[in-house]
């Protein structure tokens, strides 16, 4: 469902010679022996996963698409980076959908929550509010809002119809509150991290509500896991992909800049920012992971790609077929002097900007790039993508002998808050 071009300065025989670590690599996953294999719930949840919920979800985003106005996701991490990622990817950035999906939970800005919170006065908005433990802060102070203006708004009973709490299974604050006040809740399974968690619950309700093929998404990922599972390192382009990093981080480019050239993928980056950034980048070890969408960005970091330091390679995902496109007019008096591209649509620029920008860092600049093409992008497909970088990064990280799953440095500056905030015990 995808392609992908390896940069020019990672040769064969540099990624055959990786074949008995990925060999090794690839049972462990699969074998659930390897550092936090506690935590590869994710691996063989597109087969596995809940199907009787996934039923219930979907029945539940329609009750939301046809009785609310605003779905608010509150959430920070894995807990709204995929699902965010995937409704921006598919549905737009000037989505005309019936209902509006507003993220909140993922900042401490006051600036920020309390504008969210002007907005949803008097407009008919549901919850979903997702954290494993219940006590995620910013998530916390968010939902404490969102819950009080609710509840002002249409009483306890009116928003004990509109609050969906994805949660721990079994225990929890969150599990707590929603079993007091009678939420619908769903699974935030055990064995998967947040940043492994777009297939679950934490991706599929905000997903079904905004109107995406949650069941088109699950299929591509299963499809990937199909076509993933083996460590056939000549063909398997997941682990190819996951071994040239490897390879050039060893090499000296310890920065891996992931490109696009449509602003509505940004977010993807975003993802992928937090799912190899938080997986690898531990022990001092790790490449540093950074993103642009171009042809924007080429105004403002393309000198530095170019010619800057030479510490980067980039990770281009290019979509051939854009889901819209539109066709350049002819002018009379042709001021601009566009006449040469009359006729043309967009996507025929797009497509020339990427070779244009491709050629001249490859071949003048000297910067290692990547090309993932991407045929078109739908929900299959995304969540063929989505698969396809799970598992490299697992592949990756077990390449630098670390465990992908934990994440012990986030926990210092959160210690360090609490104590500067006087919360008891810090």
């Amino acid at each position: 469902m995808i392609k992908l071009a390896l940069n020019k300065t990672v040769t064969e025989s540099d990624i055959l010679s990786y074949q008995e670590k990925v060999s090794k690599i690839n049972k462990m996953i699969d074998e659930k022996t390897g550092a936090g294999n506690d935590y590869l719930g994710w691996a063989d949840w597109p087969v596995n996963y809940d199907k009787e919920e996934l039923e219930r979800i979907i029945s539940d985003a329609k009750y939301v698409r046809d009785n609310f106005d605003i779905l608010v996701v509150c959430g920070i991490g894995g807990s709204y980076l995929g699902a965010k990622a995937a409704i921006d990817s598919l549905k737009g950035l000037k989505s005309d959908d019936k209902i509006e999906i507003i993220f909140m939970g993922q900042t401490f800005s006051p600036n920020y929550v309390s504008q969210v919170i002007n907005y949803l006065k008097g407009k008919k908005f549901a919850i979903n509010v997702i954290s494993k433990s219940g006590t995620t802060t910013e998530t916390s102070i968010s939902f404490r809002l969102l819950k009080q203006l609710l509840e002002s708004q249409v009483g306890k009973e009116g928003a004990k119809k509109a609050i969906f709490a994805t949660t721990d299974k079994e225990k929890g604050a969150l599990k707590t509150l929603s079993n007091n006040e009678g939420y619908a809740t769903y699974v935030l399974p055990g064995d998967i991290g947040g940043r492994y968690s777009v297939f679950t619950a934490v991706g599929t309700f905000p997903l079904a509500v905004a109107g995406v093929d949650v069941k088109a998404l699950i299929s591509g990922a299963a499809k990937a896991r199909e076509d993933f599972d083996n460590d056939d390192i000549k063909n398997n382009i997941c682990y190819r992909y996951a071994v040239s990093r490897d390879i050039l981080y060893r090499n000296n480019f310890p920065v891996e800049m992931f490109v696009t050239y449509e602003p509505q993928m940004t977010q993807i980056s975003e993802w992928l920012k937090q799912l190899f950034g938080e997986s690898e980048g531990k022990e001092k070890k790790g490449l540093f992971p950074a993103s642009a969408t171009f042809s924007t960005d080429l105004h403002s970091l393309g000198q530095f790609i170019q010619d800057g330091s030479p510490i980067l390679f980039e990770t281009i995902l290019n979509v051939v077929n854009p889901s819209s496109d539109i066709d350049i007019p002819e002018t009379e008096d042709d001021l601009d002097g566009l006449n040469y591209l009359k006729g043309k649509n967009l996507s025929y620029v797009n497509q020339k900007a990427f070779e244009g920008t491709l050629k001249a860092h490859e071949e003048e600049g000297k910067v290692p790039c990547n090309v993932i093409t991407i045929n078109k992008l739908d929900a299959e497909t995304l969540g063929y993508i989505f698969y396809f970088f799970m598992r490299a990064c697992a592949m990756s990280a077990y390449l630098l002998e670390i465990n992908p799953f934990n994440q012990p440095g986030v926990e210092i500056y959160k210690k360090n808050m609490f104590h500067l905030l006087g919360k008891k015990g810090y």
